[in-house]
């Protein structure tokens, strides 16, 4: 598969743009719209003989401005159509709503996890300190099953949210690959609960997403950081086996501390938190915290999750 390997200076892991050219060129994700990085992309592109004029088509595996941050400016050079599911479509294109709503729903969970004053304070200057966003695209929305040509491609849209709302990986015509995005990635696990606080159940969402995964049995898949995966089905399988041990974690600090909100368990879980891990740890937590409450295990009174009585057997929820 033929990959440019991206700079990455804010988030975590290298990323990767595919590359898929035959008579027409199209990209997989485009990487953070910082100088380094629109280099390394440009840079990638003139080595195989193109440019940024040159794109035809853009597939974007979600809204995280690590995957999608240069769509716009791509977009604005060459008339790229940028297909992305609809669930994160406004979002691509800046919609003011769109965006407001996320700022919204960030702040009312922010009081609920009981994240404190000054921490609240650290994320927005984290993301006003790194001009990372690019400018908006003009989206074409896709939706799971879809199937899409592009670059001498077929590519079946697979709809797979947890981490994002809109998060897709894209199949293979034989169906032995994919382009996954975060919906699995080799080294950590992708953020669920605070990487995209739209999502509403996200640990049981991405959970059904892992399972999906596991039952499609590919060959090898292609994540947005980090090299292919060669054992996709034992990777997401892996991944399972984390959140269940998270899931238990999570009831020993409730057990050995009583209750205690999102932030509590998460400084417990990750100890001090700074940048995007003010909203990532929290969420990590909170994703756990919901599930096991839907689930019967835990309530939420007063800001705070405490046990119900009686024994767990955690892996009948999962």
């Amino acid at each position: 598969m033929d990959r440019i390997l991206l700079g990455n200076e804010v988030f975590e892991g290298r990323n990767n743009a595919y590359v898929l050219a035959d008579e027409t060129l199209a990209l997989v994700d485009t990487g953070v719209a910082i100088e380094s990085i629109r280099g390394d992309l440009r840079d990638g592109l003139a080595e195989r003989g193109y440019e940024f004029a040159d794109v035809d088509d853009i597939l974007l595996t979600h809204f995280h401005v690590d995957h999608a941050g240069l769509a716009g400016e791509i977009q604005a050079e060459s008339g790229a159509t940028v297909y992305v599911h609809e669930a994160d479509a406004p979002l691509i294109a800046q919609d003011p709503d769109a965006v407001a709503a996320v700022r919204d729903r960030r702040r009312e969970l922010f009081a609920q996890w009981g994240v404190p004053d000054d921490a609240r304070a650290e994320l927005p200057d984290f993301f006003e300190s790194n001009d990372i966003r690019g400018p908006p695209a003009d989206p074409t929305p896709i939706e799971d099953g879809d199937v899409l040509e592009i670059g001498g491609r077929t590519l079946e849209t697979v709809h797979a949210p947890g981490h994002a709302a809109g998060l897709c990986w894209f199949e293979t015509e034989r169906g032995s690959e994919a382009f996954v995005g975060d919906a699995v990635l080799p080294v950590y696990t992708p953020n669920v609960g605070g990487a995209d606080v739209r999502v509403d159940r996200p640990l049981e969402k991405y959970v059904t997403t892992l399972e999906r995964m596991v039952d499609r049995d590919y060959d090898r898949v292609w994540p947005g950081h980090r090299g292919p995966i060669e054992n996709p089905t034992e990777r997401a399988e892996t991944v399972l086996e984390h959140h269940r041990e998270r899931t238990e974690a999570i009831l020993d600090i409730l057990r050995d501390h009583g209750p205690a909100d999102a932030w509590t368990v998460s400084t417990h879980l990750f100890g001090e938190l700074e940048g995007i891990h003010i909203v990532h740890g929290p969420g990590e937590a909170y994703a756990h915290l919901d599930h096991l409450r839907h689930e019967g295990i835990v309530s939420f009174q007063r800001g705070e999750y405490r046990l119900r009585g009686g024994a767990v057997e955690i892996d009948s929820y999962f």
